[in-house]
């Protein structure tokens, strides 16, 4: 059945560094919004190591068949089916949640998109709640290594917003503090941000 599913290699790759810092940074949360759960590979393995909290896919509406086969093959009880979420035409119901995840999207969407979500993340988010923000950034401009430099004016001549900085970041969202910088493999962060 494995071979039916979506499969991306980097999540596989990624799924266990990352669900280590997130069974810590997520370890007082009780839902927990997954922004863009692409092929569902990281909802399915994270949920279960997180029992004690819901875990909320969402992504846009053309990505859901997948994730609900990787639920389907893996199900867990805290595991939800996804919400339409597309950031500029949804609502963003971060007001809802005292976690947030997202992995890899930054540097996808537009950057008048993820100024948005960082805004919306800003105000909405209750206090004290976690936002867990994964992929790859500069850092006042610097690229981490050539082949972020390279993937970055792929991804602008694709068509993609590319690689957004952290102090851009943080100007967006002014009521989040960045408590971590997680640095991960293959020269990607994860930041781990907390509403004031």
């Amino acid at each position: 059945m494995t071979d039916e599913l979506p499969f991306s290699q980097a999540c596989e790759n990624n799924k266990g560094p990352i669900s280590a810092i997130l069974e810590v940074a997520l370890s007082q949360c009780k839902r927990v919004l997954e922004v863009g759960s692409g092929t569902g590979q990281h909802a399915v393995h994270i949920a279960p190591l997180l029992p004690h909290l819901i875990w909320q896919t969402s992504d846009q509406p053309q990505y859901h068949e997948g994730v609900l086969k990787w639920i389907a093959a893996y199900p867990s009880e805290n595991l939800l089916p996804p919400l339409n979420l597309t950031v500029g035409k949804d609502r963003l119901p971060f007001s809802e949640y005292d976690g947030v995840y997202s992995a890899n999207t930054a540097h996808i969407m537009q950057k008048a998109e993820i100024k948005m979500m960082m805004q919306s993340l800003s105000e909405s988010l209750p206090q004290g709640a976690v936002f867990c923000q994964y992929g790859p950034f500069t850092d006042n401009g610097a690229f981490s290594s050539e082949s972020n430099r390279e993937f970055h004016q792929h991804l602008i001549a694709s068509g993609y917003g590319g690689y957004r900085d952290i102090q851009e970041l943080q100007a967006w969202a002014p009521a989040l503090t960045l408590e971590k910088i997680h640095e991960m493999p293959a020269n990607n962060l994860l930041l781990q941000w907390v509403k004031n």
